[in-house]
Order: structure tokens, then C-alpha cells, then sequence
């Protein structure tokens, strides 16, 4: 044997394999979701825009490790959308005095 320790007739994981999930979600502003994401993110994470698609792709060592990334993403997730959702019928609802765009810059109109 090569010193690898064998379960069922299958190689036992190695200490250095990972278990990998992506989460793909679609948004009306995905890049504005994303930015808003990207604090909380950590190493383990890879993050992408698509169009309206965001993309995470976690990859951990353990199960546990990647469960609880998922699940911290999502519910980020979830409000990082619900803000940019906000923020914009807040802006719809405007009428017509002081708004500000999604890129900082505060306009009169």
C-alpha cells in the first residue's frame, strides 16, 4: 500500500481536498449586490458578475466549513438585494428634490 488509508475500497480524502459549491443568483443591479457583498467575502470565496448574474464559487476543507460559508453568503445575499431594492423605489418614489445615483454623485433635479 502507499500509506493512503483505504475506506470501503475507496482512497480516504486527503487532507489537502476541498469541498466546492457555487451559488449563482440573478439581480436587476448585480455588479451594486456584488460590491456590497465584497466586504464579507473571505478567502475561501471567488465571486463574479455575469450580466445580472452574480456567481460565488466556496471552496472549504470541510463540509461543516462549507455549509456555513454557503449559508452566511445567502443571507448577505438577501440583503445586500433587499438595500439595492430599496434604495431604488426610494429613488423612484422621489419627487423630484434631492436624488442620488447608484455611483455616489447627488444631483438636484
Amino acid at each position: 500500500m502507499s500509506g493512503d488509508s483505504v475506506r470501503n475500497g475507496a482512497p480516504a480524502r486527503s487532507e489537502a481536498s476541498t469541498r466546492t459549491a457555487t451559488v449563482r443568483t440573478t439581480h436587476a443591479d448585480a455588479a451594486l449586490v456584488a460590491a456590497a457583498l465584497a466586504p464579507d467575502e473571505t478567502d475561501s470565496m471567488t465571486t463574479r458578475v455575469d450580466g445580472d448574474a452574480i456567481e460565488c464559487v466556496v471552496e472549504r476543507p470541510t463540509a461543516g466549513g462549507l455549509r456555513s460559508t454557503v449559508d452566511d453568503h445567502v443571507v448577505n445575499l438577501r440583503i445586500a438585494d433587499r438595500l439595492v431594492e430599496r434604495a431604488r423605489d426610494h429613488l423612484a418614489a422621489d419627487d423630484g428634490g434631492r436624488r442620488s445615483d447608484t455611483n455616489g454623485d447627488t444631483t438636484n433635479t
